[in-house]
């Protein structure tokens, strides 16, 4: 879709389900192939809580973890990760070009911040409704205890030990995460797509949207590789016992870098990369070519 054009927003009810079940399709299809890299982040960023010291490698961790769990842990938390890229994934992605519609309509324009404010909000709105299966996913991928009676098994114990509360923490630097993940994922690819196409001879297909998938994914990683960590951090309160109580996202920073340093920000940014790389790939190759399937534009 070109960016100058003015187009009516008059949809029937089956392209509104084309459109969301596109996005949340071919994110969910990323997370089922990228989980075990998830699995990998999540325990790679609660290393050391509260501690600074030399840190275990992404392959040392793996081999550790699959000799004292088995291969099972790798795919810990699937089914609420699936059911949350469902969800999260059709509206963070779903949400961007009526938003980017309503601010051309609104500015005339839909230029690089207009594109990043549309994907900021569809990826904070996104996770706001969906933080509940979120906490419940990296609460059984670090404690493969709770998986025993299944998910739900786990979502009713975490509810009758802390409360419904439970279910929302974190959802602050969540939000944040959402919103700097689909902006520098969204607005960036858009805007990698746009600057190819005119500079170069690449026309919309696998080439161009291979590059520029690959380009979203190394911004987005550098980007949001601090936030997830903190994000991780305040989910996982309960489960730790070496960790204080974060009073909110700010205070988790705070603590984290007097007491891990600086470097402690950064826990488990070679997994996010390792992960965040290609399904952000995956997930833009395979929306695209479900949207060309269902007759929808590019995005």
């Amino acid at each position: 879709m070109k960016v100058n054009e003015k187009q009516s927003w008059a949809v029937s009810q089956s392209d509104v389900v084309y459109h969301f079940g596109t996005s949340g399709l071919s994110v969910a299809a990323a997370t089922a192939v990228t989980h075990p890299l998830d699995v990998l982040k999540v325990r790679l960023q609660m290393q050391l809580v509260g501690q600074k010291g030399p840190l275990t490698g992404m392959g040392r961790l793996f081999l550790q973890t699959l000799k004292n769990e088995g291969p099972r842990f790798l795919y810990l938390g699937l089914a609420p990760a699936l059911t949350r890229s469902v969800l999260y994934g059709g509206l963070r992605l779903g949400l961007y070009e009526p938003s980017k519609y309503a601010c051309n309509w609104a500015f005339g324009s839909t230029n690089i911040f207009t594109k990043i404010a549309s994907a900021g909000f569809g990826g904070a709105i996104a996770t706001a409704l969906t933080n509940p299966v979120e906490v419940l996913k990296v609460r059984l991928q670090m404690n493969p205890h709770l998986s025993k009676g299944g998910p739900m098994g786990g979502l009713r114990r975490m509810i009758s030990e802390e409360g419904l509360k439970a279910l929302w923490k974190g959802v602050g630097p969540a939000m944040a995460r959402a919103a700097t993940l689909t902006a520098s994922q969204l607005a960036t690819y858009d805007e990698t797509k746009r600057i190819l196409i005119g500079l170069t001879s690449l026309e919309e297909g696998f080439n161009l949207h291979l590059i520029s998938s690959a380009v979203a994914g190394m911004a987005s990683t550098l980007i949001t590789a601090p936030v997830d960590m903190i994000k991780t951090r305040l989910m996982l309160q309960k489960e730790s016992k070496r960790m204080g109580s974060y009073k909110n996202g700010f205070h988790c920073a705070y603590q984290v870098m007097l007491t891990e340093g600086p470097k402690g920000l950064y826990k488990g940014s070679l997994a996010t990369f390792a992960r965040l790389g290609p399904q952000t790939t995956i997930t833009f190759i395979l929306c695209e070519k479900l949207r060309e399937l269902a007759g929808l534009n590019a995005i």
